[in-house]
C-alpha cells in the first residue's frame, strides 16, 4: 500500500470514528434532554416540600429550604401516613399475589392443558383488557355492596385481582417451553401439579419478578375504586389519603409543601421496588422481541 493510500485509509477511518463520536454525543444529549423532563416535576416537588408555605405562596422555587423536617413530619402526623401505607402495601401485594397466582394456573390450563375451545377461553380472558374497573365499576360497586364488602379489604383486593396481563405474559412464556422438557416430565411419572411446581416455577421466577413490578404499582397507584368503597380513615389508602390532605370548597388555603411531603413519602416504596427489581423489568420488556 502506497503511502498516499494510507492517508486516504486513515482519514477515512478518523471520518467514520468521528461520525460515531457525534452520534453517541447527539444521543446521549437526548437522553439527558428526556431524563430533565421527565425528572423535573420529582425534583420540584421535592424542592416544594422543603419549603414553608410563606416561601410556595410567594414564589416556589427549586431551592432547598431548612423546613423539610417539619414539613415530613406535619404530612405523615395529619395524614396518619403509617395506617395509609400499611394500607396500601397490604391492598398492593394483596391483589399482585391473587393476579399472578391466577396467571400462573390460567396460563398453565391454557398452554398445557388440550380441551375443548381452549382458544376461545384465552381470547375471552384477553378482551377483559378492554374492561379495567373504571370502566365497570358502577356493576363492580353493585356486587361489592351487595356481599357486604364495602369499606373492607376483602372489598379493595377482590375487584383488583382478575387481570389478563398476566395470564398473556406467562402464556407466552410457556410456550417456549420445549416439548421435549414436557415430554421428559411425563416419562418420569411427574403429574401437572408437580410439573407445575417443580418445573415450570422454578423458571418463571424472573417473569415472576418482572410482572410483580407492573402489577404492584398498579395496585399501588389505584385511586377512583378505594375512593369509592371506603369511607373511614381507617380504611384509606395513600393514594386517598393524600387528596385528604387538600381543603375542598375552596375556602381554605392547601399547604402545599405538606402535600408535597406526603407525596414523596408516598413515592419511596414503589421507587425502592423498581430500583430493586429493575433487571427483571427490563428482561420482560425486552422478551417479546427476542
Amino acid at each position: 500500500m502506497s503511502q498516499k493510500d494510507a492517508k486516504q485509509k486513515s482519514f477515512v477511518d478518523g471520518l467514520q470514528i468521528s461520525k460515531r463520536h457525534w452520534k453517541k454525543l447527539w444521543v446521549h444529549c437526548l437522553l439527558l434532554i428526556m431524563v430533565f423532563i421527565i425528572g423535573f416535576p420529582l425534583i420540584y416537588t421535592f424542592a416544594i416540600s422543603t419549603q414553608s408555605l410563606q416561601e410556595v405562596i410567594a414564589r416556589p422555587t427549586l431551592k432547598i429550604s431548612e423546613h423539610a423536617l417539619e414539613n415530613y413530619r406535619g404530612a405523615w402526623v395529619r395524614s396518619d401516613m403509617g395506617r395509609l401505607l400499611f394500607n396500601s402495601i397490604f391492598v398492593a401485594l394483596a391483589s399482585t399475589a391473587g393476579k399472578i397466582i391466577m396467571a400462573i394456573l390460567s396460563a398453565f390450563a391454557i398452554v398445557f392443558f388440550d380441551f375443548r375451545f381452549k382458544s376461545v377461553a384465552f381470547w375471552t380472558i384477553f378482551i377483559t383488557l378492554m374492561l379495567p374497573v373504571p370502566v365497570r365499576i358502577v356493576s363492580t360497586y353493585q356486587v361489592i355492596s351487595d356481599l357486604g364488602w364495602l369499606n373492607s379489604y376483602v372489598g379493595l383486593i377482590i375487584p383488583l385481582m382478575a387481570s389478563a396481563t398476566g395470564t398473556f405474559f406467562f402464556r407466552q412464556f410457556y410456550r417456549t417451553i420445549p416439548n421435549e422438557l414436557v415430554e421428559a416430565a411425563q416419562i418420569d411419572g411427574a403429574g401437572p401439579m408437580r410439573f407445575l411446581w417443580s418445573i415450570l416455577l422454578p423458571n418463571s421466577w424472573a417473569n415472576i419478578a418482572a410482572l410483580f413490578v407492573v402489577l404492584f404499582i398498579f395496585g399501588w397507584n389505584q385511586y377512583l375504586w378505594p375512593l369509592m368503597i371506603t369511607h373511614t380513615k381507617e380504611m384509606r389508602v395513600v393514594v386517598v389519603g393524600i387528596r385528604s390532605l387538600i381543603p375542598g370548597g375552596g375556602e381554605l388555603l392547601p399547604e402545599w409543601n405538606i402535600v408535597m411531603a406526603a407525596a414523596m413519602i408516598a413515592l419511596l416504596l414503589p421507587v425502592l421496588v423498581i430500583i430493586t427489581m429493575q433487571k427483571w423489568f427490563v428482561e420482560l420488556m425486552i422478551e417479546p422481541e427476542k
